[in-house]
């Protein structure tokens, strides 16, 4: 239901993954979704040509002729994807924001996944009206990062990619994937994220945490496990979905919707 009769504003959002590429229009007054959230897995290689066409195809599926919002996996300065941790290497110091557009012959905004679910949460989520310094992580194939202070987003941060716990990146230690790919139960995960998260508490010292990702689901199976920390911990209140919404909001707000 939309709230106020405020009128539908309508964005395509796109969430580009490390398995899988999901979207859905968005109402960017409410962050309803307007159709069904239609998921197509990752092709392999992630190619620039390869996800151009899967994003085709979701512009196809939903008929779409308007705006288009998309996350990706990466550092995303002024539409060039400056890294690529977990597609292809061809996405370095690519004209990322310019290939995807064409792909799909649409206006499109492009922006880094974590930033574009932090943005989510600050607007109808967990972060709402929240003030100091909130990190958000997405905890999925890598880990994902963002930092709100005040209610703003500070884009690219990375900090699934500091070095945790000696000679290692953090996300190669608790991220969702580590956990399934090596059968971790709860416990031991949960104590591998805590401390990761005692390690965001040095360097940051963050008023509040929000964890999202796909395993933001099972959040009472860790979440209340977490010691030591300063911060309250708590699950994106938009899950999987955040990713869809914030570039859906960033796509409104460069387009002027």
């Amino acid at each position: 239901m939309i709230e106020n009769n405020e009128p539908v504003r309508a964005v395509l959002g796109i969430d580009i993954g490390g398995t899988g590429i999901k979207g859905a229009p968005v109402n960017v007054a409410t962050g309803e979704f307007l159709a069904e959230r239609h998921r197509i897995d990752t092709p392999q290689p992630a190619t620039p040509e390869a996800i151009g066409q899967v994003l085709k195809q979701l512009v196809d599926h939903f008929a779409w002729t308007g705006p288009v919002g998309c996350t990706f996996p990466a550092i995303v300065h002024n539409g060039v994807t400056l890294s690529a941790a977990n597609v292809d290497q061809s996405w370095i110091l690519a004209p990322a924001q310019d290939i995807l557009a064409q792909a799909t012959g649409l206006p499109l905004v492009l922006m880094n996944d974590a930033d574009a679910a932090g943005l989510a949460e600050v607007v109808f989520g967990a972060a709402k009206g929240r003030q100091g310094k909130t990190i958000v992580i997405t905890l999925g194939t890598g880990i994902g990062s963002a930092l709100i202070v005040d209610g703003q987003l500070v884009s690219n941060t990375e900090f699934g990619h500091l070095i945790f716990p000696s000679d290692e990146i953090a996300e190669k230690y608790c991220s969702a994937k580590v956990k399934e790919e090596s059968g971790m139960k709860w416990p031991a995960f949960t104590e591998r994220l805590n401390q990761y998260l005692l390690h965001l508490q040095l360097l940051f010292s963050p008023d509040f945490l929000i964890i999202g990702g796909g395993i933001s689901k099972k959040h009472e199976k860790f979440i209340p496990n977490l010691k030591g920390l300063r911060f309250p911990v708590v699950p994106a209140d938009l899950k999987n979905d955040a990713g869809i919404v914030g570039a859906a909001l960033e796509a409104a707000r460069q387009s002027g919707i």
